[in-house]
């Protein structure tokens, strides 16, 4: 891509140059020699500087005009935030696919938008961070798709936002403008010329704005070039994905046959259909050559890789039609969970570097395990989390304790604040929560964040301080407490831009060694010798060895300065990132054990460093684990 664009911008400033040097030779009635020749080179020196500056700042603008991430792309496009309460059945059957794609990959549950005024099939996600992905679709895919093809649909999404897509199409949008900015300014200058008075004024003007727009052409050759030369392998990819996440080829072959069989297939009508049809599910335009210019491969292609044999005429026939369509989709309501006090834990058979590779994984047994667990979750709790404040009661009932009298000072401590209403809710979503094992904390956790993102800023920060006085209510601090508290802050502010991130666990290591230190000291327990230190020692050493920092001691746990570590190792470059997860994974795994705390917190690494993890303990029956 790099390359393609450097040999665009060299082909843009040779064009503009020759339109330069034509014009100065018309309106030079004395050449110093015939043709080019007797152009000064300070013409080309300017109009190539001139060039450069236009496309470095049209491209500049661009990118900082999209710091507003997946939403700022979201409204471009004529997009609308589906709202966590709505009642549209078909938007509450894409909301409910949202939520177990994200709770099978621990990614944090993605906004949801509509393109109401699109009729064809088509989606896409965008986003800087997983943390701040949004998923989009048309109306038309709402519409037509079944469930099974609109699953697989946002099964291609989530590859798109697992594996790192995201922030290269963004760039591409704003890189690709500067390129094209040439073209939209020859465009301006003809469509001013035609306003002028002095029509014979005005058709010399017209002619230099006619040039310049076709030289503009250059610019849109290569910038469709490039959206094609790095977009269609990574449409492979995320179909492909979508496959293993779902494991069913015929759902994602059966929405790319409905775009093959629907008048319009994947056609986008918005004014930014050109910028953007990179990143979109289907060819979102139409291009000339379209062998070379598609950013998107053959439908043909696309399907036969994902189903070899698939038959669209037998598929049709048997397929669902929206007739079959439930009016909503219910959730089934489990038995009560309960609450244990044991510290269960279950066998680890991973390795630190098997571990570490469930980073950005989903797989179709995380995905049928969080259809299970979001299963087991009251109906009435989840829809209570559809709006700001209800989502706010049930994350701050999460952490109400067990017996009568610290409740009471719980509910009391909130009062003392002036949050009486706060907690007036907060009492009566504990009789939906209080049933609820800790292992479905952090998913209750998840599907209220997008409703709580889009609270004022006020209701967040009561938010932070409802948690903080019932967790503080007792005069202790849990590690389950401090997780839920440390994942609410960093995500309902969560930057939709990441922190330029090039540091070095080396730099970090003192904030590295911390997090170590928590991981190590959460989970272990004494050996088969009886002795604990031991085991710290072997967890301290396995994890320090990997990030290649000296082990922290075994007495160094502080947990004031565990929020500034979460915020320094935020700015780790990404293999370094990588580098840290296998060290705590390491120490998680010297036992050969893992446990629901050591589960929660390596969820929460994942969280704040943006490098997802699905849930871990899936073979344990939640209702059966507790901290």
């Amino acid at each position: 891509m790099v390359a393609l664009f450097l040999l665009s911008v060299v082909a843009i400033i040779l064009a503009v140059d020759l339109v330069v040097g034509a014009i100065y030779m018309l309106m030079d009635d004395t050449p110093a020699a015939p043709g080019l020749a007797g152009v000064p080179r300070e013409v080309f020196v300017a109009g190539a500087v001139v060039t450069v500056a236009i496309i470095a700042v049209v491209s500049l603008w661009n990118i900082v005009g999209l710091a507003g991430g997946g939403a700022k792309v979201a409204r471009m496009l004529g997009g609308r935030k589906v709202a966590p309460d709505t009642r549209d059945a078909l938007e509450r059957r894409f909301l409910n696919i949202v939520e177990e794609m994200a709770i099978a990959s621990g990614v944090r549950v993605p906004e949801a938008w509509v393109m109401d005024g699109e009729k064809g099939i088509n989606a896409f996600a965008a986003g800087w961070t997983v943390s701040g992905a949004v998923v989009a679709v048309t109306r038309g895919t709402l519409e037509r798709l079944t469930r099974d093809e609109l699953q697989g649909v946002i099964g291609h999404e989530f590859s798109h936002i697992l594996n790192g897509d995201m922030g290269l199409n963004i760039r591409m949008i704003g890189v690709l403008a500067g390129i094209v900015a040439i073209g939209s300014l020859g465009g301006f200058v003809m469509r001013n010329a035609f306003e002028a008075d002095d029509l014979r004024a005005a058709i010399p003007i017209f002619l230099v704005g006619l040039a310049v727009f076709i030289v503009g052409y250059t610019g849109l050759f290569f910038a469709r070039l490039i959206k094609a030369a790095v977009s269609r392998q990574r449409e492979f990819l995320a179909d492909a994905s979508s496959v293993q996440f779902t494991r069913n080829p015929d759902g994602i072959a059966g929405a790319l046959d409905q775009i093959r069989s629907t008048p319009g297939g994947a056609l986008m009508q918005g004014r930014y259909a050109e910028e953007m049809s990179h990143l979109f599910f289907g060819q979102g335009i139409k291009v000339f050559f379209s062998g070379l210019f598609d950013t998107h491969p053959p439908l043909d292609e696309r399907i036969r890789r994902v189903n070899p044999r698939f038959q669209p005429s037998t598929y049709r026939r048997s397929r669902a039609t929206a007739a079959d369509m439930p009016s909503v989709e219910k959730m089934a309501a489990a038995a009560p969970a309960g609450r244990r006090a044991a510290d269960i834990g279950t066998a680890w058979g991973r390795s630190a570097v098997e571990s570490a590779q469930l980073v950005g994984l989903l797989s179709s047994e995380k995905l049928g395990h969080a259809e299970r667990l979001l299963k087991q979750i009251p109906p009435a709790l989840r829809e209570v989390m559809r709006d700001a404040d209800g989502a706010a009661a049930a994350i701050v009932a999460l952490l109400l304790a067990p017996k009568e009298e610290v409740l009471r000072e719980q509910l009391q401590a909130l009062r003392a604040l002036t949050l009486g209403e706060l907690g007036e809710r907060v009492a009566a979503a504990s009789a939906l929560t209080r049933d609820l094992g800790v292992a479905f904390h952090l998913a209750v956790v998840d599907l209220a964040l997008p409703a709580l993102k889009a609270a004022p800023d006020l209701a967040k920060h009561q938010l932070i301080a409802g948690l903080e006085a019932v967790i503080n209510a007792d005069r202790r601090v849990s590690l389950h407490e401090f997780v839920v508290l440390t994942f609410v802050r960093t995500q309902v502010w969560a930057r939709p831009k990441p922190p330029r991130a090039d540091k070095r666990i080396a730099e970090l290591k003192a904030h590295a060694g911390t997090l170590l230190a928590l991981l190590a000291h959460a989970g272990t327990r004494a050996d088969a010798t009886g002795s604990r230190a031991e085991a710290l020692e072997k967890a301290l050493r396995a994890g320090a060895e990997i990030m290649a920092i000296e082990a922290p001691a075994a007495t160094e746990f502080a947990p004031a300065t565990i929020t500034s570590a979460f915020e320094a190792l935020q700015l780790l470059a990404p293999m370094q990132k990588a580098l840290l997860v296998k060290g705590l994974f390491a120490a998680v795994t010297a036992d050969g054990t893992i446990r629901v705390v050591e589960a929660e917190l390596m969820r929460l690494v994942g969280a704040v460093l943006d490098c997802p993890l699905p849930p871990l303990l899936e073979e344990v029956d939640p209702a059966t684990l507790a901290a």
